[in-house]
């Protein structure tokens, strides 16, 4: 488990090899294949800019796909914890949560959740960074994608 302290301000997560090597290097290999094909057009300049595309594609693919499992994973999650936490009353609400807010809502600690679901679909709060500023416990998550 990481050392570090997790809150607003500092919950995004940054895969080192991931955003700062393979990034990187992907838009570096862009760059020179555009130069390339500006400086010597050829077959082969055309095949090298097209397969620089693909693998810039291909990372944000992979990340969106990820991300997008984690959201349905936190979903089914949230949905639990909530059904578990939240008053007779909310309880049948649960379904009117959004993706984004059940996102938002996992570092809420236990005993504010109550408050904070019944706030956000009363006022149909779907900014996640507005959620997120109004959690007073953070709780941090450090099995993320």
């Amino acid at each position: 488990m990481p050392e570090e302290i997790q809150n607003f301000e500092h919950h995004a997560k940054i895969v080192t090899g991931f955003h700062r090597v393979l990034l990187p290097i992907f838009a570096i290999n862009l760059i020179w294949c555009i130069y390339r094909l500006f400086r010597a057009f050829s077959g082969e300049t055309v095949m090298a800019l097209l397969l620089a595309v693909a693998f810039i594609l291909l990372s944000f693919y992979a990340r969106t796909f990820a991300l997008t499992v984690q959201d349905r994973v936190i979903r089914l999650e949230m949905t639990l914890r909530l059904q578990q936490l939240l008053p007779a009353e909310l309880r049948p609400r649960i379904p009117e949560l959004a993706v984004g807010q059940f996102v938002a809502l996992r570092f809420a600690s236990d005993e504010e959740l109550p408050e904070l679901v019944k706030k956000v679909l009363d006022e149909h709060l779907t900014d996640r960074k507005a959620i997120k500023r109004m959690i007073r416990n953070w709780q941090p998550d450090f099995v993320r994608a």
